[in-house]
Formats: structure tokens, sequence, C-alpha cells
């Protein structure tokens, strides 16, 4: 009796991404740790400890908690994001493609500014509730434009995204400028981020983001066929219209639930894809694997540097996260430009 021994190259590719896997569970558990412990009021691991086993001060205690929101927030938006531009970018063929450049972040915006110019609504619990409407709006609404008819395209579902994109945007600036209360409530929510929210604003798009990450997770195979090009993915038994109409779904609900929560943050959904794509390479199941630890420690990393770098005053995340993930993104091109 003869065994088939499997392949070097692929037990190589498993070896490589079990580590990665692993060296990235543990980032995320320091980040975390870090986005429980420091803030715009100083407290130590033995402050969090002394909160955790019951005998700190009720002043301590207030601090530290308050921060258990905002870090599973971060996560949850972190993973979204993450997770939802690798989708994009594999469907699209895009290195470029994220949740900004295709609508559903302006989409959101106008939903929050038509909200509190005509509705009355006001805060960031408000906000999620016409955000989240309004991105999956565009996200559907782009797809439409972008794989229907003879001349269906990942090129012409990016151009539709820059159109709805500009059309939208003007009139999320027509109805600020005009009104300057709105402008004074949207100023707020569009640069994004994770602190002033609660558990309910968690709750509230939970659903939707598991619901995509699961989808996320069952188009993957589909999308590695894709990448061949649609010929090729149906030779392979691969699907390209269905795969493209369930990864796309999935990318929108995944991005109305993190812009919905936490106002459009930008770079993570660029970044994390290029990132991910760099260490594992060219298969979207261990890409998006891996884009779930990566994606929330990088809001993390950003959040806590934004509550620290300005004590007592607080950067918001949204822009922190471009000079955070500039960095390791340009090291990561220069470092595997051969696997992108």
């Amino acid at each position: 009796m003869t065994t088939t021994a499997r392949p070097p190259v692929r037990r190589a590719g498993a070896l490589r991404l079990a580590s990665c896997l692993v060296a990235a569970a543990l980032l995320l558990v320091a980040a975390m740790a870090a986005s429980v412990m420091f803030g715009s009021m100083h407290t130590s691991a033995g402050d969090v400890l002394d909160v955790l086993s019951g005998d700190a001060g009720e002043h301590v205690t207030t601090v530290v908690e308050s921060r258990y929101p905002r870090t599973l927030l971060g996560v949850l938006v972190g993973v979204c994001l993450a997770v939802c531009g690798t989708l994009m970018q594999g469907i699209t063929r895009n290195p470029l493609a994220e949740p900004g450049l295709l609508g559903v972040n302006t989409g959101a915006a106008a939903g929050v500014v038509t909200a509190t110019a005509f509705l009355g609504a006001t805060g960031a619990a408000s906000a999620m509730w016409w955000a989240l409407p309004g991105a999956l709006v565009a996200g559907l609404l782009v797809h439409a434009i972008g794989f229907s008819g003879a001349s269906a395209s990942p090129v012409r579902l990016v151009l539709a995204g820059a159109v709805l994109t500009a059309v939208l945007m003007a009139y999320v600036q027509a109805i600020t400028l005009s009104r300057p209360q709105t402008f004074d409530d949207y100023r707020y929510w569009v640069v994004g981020a994770l602190g002033g929210r609660d558990y309910e604003v968690l709750w509230t798009v939970l659903p939707f983001a598991g619901v995509g990450l699961l989808i996320a997770v069952l188009v993957a195979p589909g999308l590695n066929a894709l990448a061949l090009g649609d010929e090729s993915a149906t030779s392979l038994g691969a699907n390209p219209a269905l795969t493209r109409a369930f990864g796309w779904g999935a990318a929108v609900l995944l991005a109305a639930a993190a812009t919905a929560a936490a106002g459009p943050i930008a770079f993570v959904g660029l970044a994390v894809p290029h990132v991910v794509r760099g260490l594992v390479g060219a298969d979207h199941r261990g890409q998006i694997a891996l884009a779930v630890l990566v994606g929330p420690t990088l809001l993390l990393v950003a959040d806590v540097v934004g509550r620290v770098l300005l004590r007592p005053q607080e950067l918001m995340v949204g822009v922190v996260t471009a000079f955070v993930g500039a960095p390791a993104l340009l090291v990561t091109l220069r470092r595997t430009r051969h696997a992108l």
C-alpha cells in the first residue's frame, strides 16, 4: 500500500498561515489589553487587575469599565473593515478598492445628514440607525449599476462607486453648508471614533456583521477561482456572477455595520488586505482568517495612540489610522512586492 505525501509547498503554506495566525492573535490580545489599560486618564496594569478582582475604588472601576464597550466595538469594527476591504479587492481585482471608494461611506453620511437635517436625529445612537440603511442602499445601488447589463465588469463597479460617491458627497455638502446645526452634529460623526458608544450600539450592528462575516467565509473559495478570470472560474465549477453577488452583499453588510457604529474610518479596509496578502499569499481563505485578527489590532492600536497622545484630550481614531497604518503598508509593500 502506498501513501500520498502532502506536497511540501502546500505544507509550508499551511505552516506559514498557522504561524501568522498565532502571532496575530497574540498581538490582538495585547492590543485589547492596552485598550483597557490606557486612556485619557492614567491607569496601570495593577488598577485593571484590581478592577477585575473587585478590589479597586469606585472611580477607577468606572473608568476602566467604561473602556470595555469601546474595546469590543473596536474589535468588531476592525474585523468588519478588514474583511470588507479583502472582499472588495478580491471581487474587483482592484488593489485600491475599499468602502470609501465604492460609495458605502458616503451612503452612510447621506443617511446621517438627512436624518439630522430633516428628522431631528441627534447623537451617536440616532446617527447609527440612519447610517446603516444609507450604507446598505448605496452599496446595493453600486452593485446594481456595476453588474447589470452586458457591459458588467469590476471596472464598471468602481466607476459606479465613484459616481455615486461624488453625487452623495455633493448632497452632504449642500445640506451641511446650508444648515449650521446639521454641520455641527455631522462633523463629530464623520471623523470616525470609538468613544461615546455603549453596548447598545455593539449589539445593534453585531447581527449584520455576523451575517456578513459568515458569507465572506463561504465565498472565499469562489474568490480564489474568480482571481483566475471568469472563464477559468467557470471551468473550475464556480459561478462568477453568484460569487460576486454574495461577496458584494457581505462586503456591504460589513461596511455598513462598521460605518454605522463608528463613522467612516479610512485606511483600515485599504491597508489590511495588502498586509495579509503579503503574509499568506493569494488564498482568500487565509487572507480573511488573518484579516479578522490584523484589522482590529490596527484599529485598537490607533485608538490607544489617539487617547494617550494628547492626554487628557483625545484624537479621533479616524485621524490616527492613516498615521499608524501608512508606514505598516509601505513597509509591507516594499518587503513583499512579489506577492502582491
